[in-house]
């Protein structure tokens, strides 16, 4: 296991957000698909003043993520559509700069089945900042569902990547044997949750700790 960040997905209720930024986590996610059970509609009353805002978007213009950007906040959006090379190309020129003054960070997330998936990757190579791993399924994300992770093993792009797709409470002996020179952290999601958008923060806080001991353990 050679990562340290920790994304923690699909928030939207203030006092949940709050305890899980509390948790030291590196960035919370708001999911701006209007079809997604934790879709966010406009700012909760708290957004994370330590971990840095993720803003998720599927096939969404420009102008909208250009707008929700500067209206949360956010320090990176997460592209989980079709999104082409080109409109990332695009949509950079015309993102605003975050609250700390560097430019946000894009994030595109590549749905995976086979090997075969990650050839779409490498269109994005030099456009993006950071890839999201997550399963392929009928809908975009929080799924639940896993991938096999040893299809990884064929990426060998410079661009780092998140681990996403259905990881949970159960999987932490399994990811301290999931080795790869480019994983920087994992994507959490549906699975740490008692309901859509609520996070279980015991069983989050568990999870994050023993993590984290692993990764120490691995320097």
């Amino acid at each position: 296991m050679n990562y340290e960040l920790i994304k923690v997905c699909g928030m939207r209720e203030p006092e949940n957000i709050r305890a899980v930024d509390a948790l030291g986590v590196d960035y919370i996610g708001f999911i701006f698909w209007p079809q997604s059970s934790r879709y966010v509609a406009a700012p909760p009353a708290y957004l994370p003043t330590r971990a840095r805002r993720v803003g998720v978007f599927v096939d969404a213009p420009i102008e909208e993520i250009v707008s929700r950007t500067k209206l949360f906040g956010l320090d990176a959006v997460q592209l989980h559509g079709h999104e082409t090379p080109a409109f990332a190309c695009q949509l950079r020129e015309q993102l605003a700069t975050t609250r700390d003054g560097s430019p946000p960070l894009i994030i595109k997330a590549i749905s995976v089945a086979s090997a075969a998936d990650l050839a779409t990757a490498t269109d994005y190579a030099d456009v993006v900042d950071t890839f999201l791993f997550d399963t392929r399924t009928t809908l975009p994300g929080g799924s639940g569902q896993q991938f096999d992770w040893d299809i990884l093993s064929a990426y060998d792009l410079p661009r780092p990547f998140l681990l996403s797709g259905g990881i949970g409470p159960d999987d932490a002996d399994r990811l301290r044997r999931f080795i790869h020179p480019r994983c920087i952290g994992l994507d959490l999601n549906s699975r740490f949750e008692s309901a859509p958008a609520i996070k279980d923060i015991n069983s989050l806080n568990a999870f994050i700790r023993k993590i984290k001991e692993q990764w120490s353990n691995h320097l």
